[in-house]
């Protein structure tokens, strides 16, 4: 080699499975108002390349206004809200975003995405995998192309303000 730089210029697609995430740190954490930093995270899953896409899957209605607020503002992204789980509409839109981007990530460390990895990949996909190392499936990560842990460096716990913890305590108590 020459000395030369290589510019290496990759599509990359994030889809997170917001509830295996969200479960994941909470039980690292044991605390449940520990939420993703994604400022950190993301520049860091990236490493310079290009995001074409991020997507946060997440079962149920009780989403966060403000976080889909701030992943449309920040990265363009979007909150898919899910009926059940996220793996089928995850899986059926990564195969989809399969033969538009170089590489997608995906932010889930449980083991029912293994076979989605290995079609994503013999599709010619580079596939990562984001993850708290401590719930991920073991052949999860052997069979992706990469593994990023996601540590306590990548989360923060939010706190309430006090009106609303004590407006939230009295309709528990009602």
């Amino acid at each position: 080699m020459t000395g030369k730089n290589i510019l290496i210029n990759q599509s990359v697609a994030i889809l997170c499975d917001g509830n295996n995430i969200e479960r994941s740190i909470h039980e690292q954490s044991q605390n449940s108002n520990t939420m993703i930093n994604f400022d950190t995270l993301i520049p860091r899953l990236l490493s310079s390349r290009g995001l074409n896409r991020l997507i946060y899957f997440r079962e149920g209605k009780n989403i966060s206004s403000k976080l889909a607020e701030r992943l449309h503002e920040h990265y363009y992204g979007s909150v898919v809200p899910c009926h059940k789980s996220a793996d089928i509409p995850l899986s059926i839109k990564a195969t989809q975003l399969a033969s538009k981007v170089d590489t997608i990530i995906i932010m889930s460390g449980d083991s029912d995405y293994v076979e989605l990895v290995r079609h994503l990949k013999n599709e010619g996909v580079r596939v990562e995998i984001a993850a708290v190392k401590e719930t991920t499936a073991k052949i999860l990560v052997e069979e992706a192309d990469h593994f990023h842990p996601i540590t306590k460096k990548d989360w923060f716990v939010y706190t309430l303000k006090p009106y609303v913890a004590r407006a939230k305590e009295a309709v528990r108590k009602e």
